[in-house]
């Protein structure tokens, strides 16, 4: 026995040491190892809550912050009525390029809002859009 060892057994600290492996031997593997049982999973990959960001742009320069939002795994109900055609469509255009990257969705609710997901959200359904003598210029 090391003179370390007759330290430890001296002052008791090697009962400790032995009963500390002991309930770490009892406490099972929650890290995505596997066990002779079966398949632990951790859940530490599962999303507490979802969030939906709801987003007015006035300009096309908003649009890196809200694509932020679907790459931090939020969905974004975009409001296009407050920017003309041409910035419209170059959000719509590089919101497309975003969603697209990341494996999610866009969808048209209305004729100037739109849906954009990530890839962990399912989007079932579609709405029907009526255009009642709409200027062909606004359609997109």
């Amino acid at each position: 026995m090391s003179m370390k060892g007759k330290f430890r057994h001296l002052f008791g600290i090697e009962e400790e040491d032995e009963f500390i492996e002991e309930l770490q031997s009892e406490v099972p593997k929650t890290t995505g190892e596997t066990e002779e049982k079966g398949n632990v999973v951790s859940l530490s990959s599962v999303q507490k809550s979802s969030k939906v960001v709801l987003c007015e742009p006035r300009s096309y320069s908003e649009v890196q912050d809200i694509a932020d939002q679907v790459v931090n795994r939020r969905s974004v109900v975009i409001n296009l009525q407050r920017v003309d055609t041409q910035q419209a469509r170059q959000i719509i255009d590089f919101m497309s390029g975003t969603v697209y990257a990341l494996s999610g969705q866009i969808k048209k609710l209305g004729s100037q809002t739109f849906l954009c997901t990530p890839e962990h959200i399912e989007i079932s359904g579609s709405i029907t859009e009526i255009m009642e003598e709409v200027d062909p210029e606004q359609r997109w």
